[in-house]
């Protein structure tokens, strides 16, 4: 009796053991090989880890002098990116996480008229750098970004939406 329950507090205390110690893992980005293109090829997530799934967010007015049905209004492509991100930056702060969590981010671009309809992907990319792969924040996320034919406002150009893992 005494040695099936010296088993069993054995197998306990070594589950439990494994289970801390998966839990304490880190999430791991694989950068892709050969590359300095600012995004992860891949991102793994230990088990234990939760993750958040941010909503999509939209460009907010930057020039509240330019009437609201103008381009002006919400500036261009880099300028919409950074106000997205940085609500995106706001919302995550909210909930204790920081842009570095972010492990997947899915960006839809429209095109822009100046451009003959095509995205503006290096406008969104200018943008982008600002919160990915600097000195101060060099987690890259997996992401993907699409050209779409539009969002629910015309004058958007940017929607991106995140999944965060919590540390």
């Amino acid at each position: 009796m005494l040695r099936s329950m010296t088993t069993v507090l054995t197998a306990a205390v070594l589950c439990s053991a494994s289970l801390g110690a998966a839990q304490a893992a880190e999430v791991i980005r694989h950068k892709i090989p050969n590359s300095d293109f600012p995004i992860a090829a891949a991102v793994e997530i230990p088990a234990g880890k939760a993750t958040v799934y941010v909503s999509g967010k939209v460009p907010a007015v930057i020039d509240t002098s330019a009437p609201k049905d103008s381009a002006a209004a919400y500036g261009d492509t880099k300028a919409q990116t950074v106000s997205v991100l940085n609500q995106i930056k706001q919302q995550l702060a909210t909930l204790g996480l920081g842009m570095g969590d972010v492990v997947k981010m899915q960006v839809f671009l429209v095109g822009d008229p100046a451009m003959g309809g095509k995205m503006d992907f290096n406008g969104f990319m200018e943008g982008y750098r600002q919160f990915f792969g600097t000195k101060e924040q060099p987690n890259l996320p997996a992401r993907s970004a699409f050209q779409i034919a539009a969002l629910g406002n015309p004058l958007y150009r940017v929607e991106i939406e995140v999944v965060a893992v919590r540390p």
